[in-house]
């Protein structure tokens, strides 16, 4: 075995969580597959609530569905009036920053998470995602890590955003392309 080799098996066991990651996240896990979700459809403020306890930031007016997953809590905030959808998937090992009046629809995922893939020990990466005021997220699509969808952008249904969406856009397909400007609501 070659020195290379050698670094990598050394580095193999050695988790990118600390403790304290590890329990809360275990922790987190318990409490996200009962209380957060057999809580009724409607209990937004008591999703809030349990949310807030694992450290996550939302405003008094989020909405969040019993059914979204949430990966590392601690690394999520969600501005006034926003909406996250049955069955998205809020992937926040990076931090995720959801703004005001953002919809994230049914089954979207955003991964604030990878992999150095030009290292032989593939270390854990957290970049950000922020989603931008007056953004909405469509039905089944997916945000990339590193990405900012800005203000009033749109991504579309299905649609993979690996870079950044400019404001005020409709971007599709993919990966995602804006196609036309999208107009500021009245």
């Amino acid at each position: 075995m070659d020195a290379a080799d050698q670094s990598i098996e050394s580095g193999r066991g050695t988790s990118p969580y600390s403790t304290k990651e590890k329990v809360g996240r275990l922790l987190w896990c318990i409490v996200q597959a009962t209380a957060f979700r057999c809580s009724f459809h409607n209990w937004y403020g008591v999703r809030r609530a349990v949310l807030g306890l694992f450290g996550a930031r939302l405003h008094p007016s989020a909405r969040v569905r019993a059914s979204v997953r949430i990966e590392c809590p601690w690394n999520l905030s969600i501005g006034a009036d926003s909406a996250i959808g049955d069955r998205a998937n809020l992937y926040c090992l990076g931090p995720i920053t959801i703004g005001a009046r953002v919809t994230i629809s049914q089954q979207a995922h955003l991964c604030a998470g990878s992999h150095d893939y030009r290292s032989r020990l593939m270390p854990l990466l957290r970049p950000p995602i922020t989603v931008g005021d007056d953004a909405w997220i469509a039905a089944d699509a997916f945000v990339g890590p590193n990405v900012t969808i800005g203000e009033g952008a749109l991504l579309g249904a299905r649609a993979v955003a690996l870079k950044g969406i400019p404001p005020w856009s409709i971007a599709l397909g993919n990966p995602a392309q804006v196609v036309k400007s999208r107009p500021r609501p009245v």
